[in-house]
């Protein structure tokens, strides 16, 4: 990766912790875009091997995912026994936001609070 993607992917996180969003893990984010990014239906057992991890984990991103909205979980109408993973508006809602701040560009004024840029607590010297 080059200094300069390394230095965008920079901005875009640091813009995404201005936006005063959730902070999501890697993992959550991970499983966020998997959800919205590839064909469906999504299970837990599917995402965990998906992403490498056990039922439980993938159990407690979906916990924290639904409880800000951005997921849910549905059940099957053809066998009740089945669970999904699915969309929701919240979710994409979020992920458009994110990707504008991955485009160098910011989240609508309406979105974002107004923070106060604070200053350096430290000067990088060489």
């Amino acid at each position: 990766m080059s200094e300069s993607s390394l230095a965008s992917w920079m901005k875009a996180l640091i813009g995404y912790v201005r936006s005063g969003e959730p902070d999501l893990t890697n993992r959550q984010m991970a499983l966020l875009m998997l959800v919205y990014l590839t064909p469906g239906p999504h299970t837990v057992r599917g995402l965990a091997r998906l992403l490498g991890v056990s039922k439980p984990v993938v159990t407690r991103a979906l916990n924290t995912l639904g409880g800000l909205g951005y997921l849910r979980r549905e059940r099957d109408q053809d066998d009740r026994r089945n669970v999904f993973v699915v969309r929701t508006s919240n979710g994409a809602e979020f992920l458009d936001v994110f990707k504008r701040h991955l485009a160098g560009g910011s989240a609508p004024a309406a979105s974002r609070p107004v923070l106060a840029q604070p200053a350096p607590a430290f000067a990088h010297q060489r």
